[in-house]
């Protein structure tokens, strides 16, 4: 009696952020944030950290406010 060795088990795929390499960069911006932050604490802590918190506020709404891309002609019907 011959056994099916095409029978194998579904691969279960982790998410990004928990592989290697997405762990490896969460840690890798970590430290970037902590030097770049090290470095440039005088600014963040005088008359500058407007500035500092317009920028970041630029980023912050660029990520969270696109509400998606890949709505191109042709979405809800709309050939325009």
């Amino acid at each position: 009696m011959k056994h099916d060795q095409s029978h194998k088990e579904p691969e279960t795929r982790e998410g990004f952020w928990r592989s290697r390499t997405g762990i490896g960069l969460v840690f890798f911006l970590a430290v970037t944030a902590l030097l770049l932050g090290y470095e440039h604490r005088m600014h963040l802590f005088t008359g500058n950290a407007f500035v500092v918190l317009l920028l970041l506020g630029c980023v912050v709404m660029h990520f969270f406010m696109h509400g998606g891309h890949g709505g191109g002609p042709g979405k809800n019907g709309d050939q325009s």
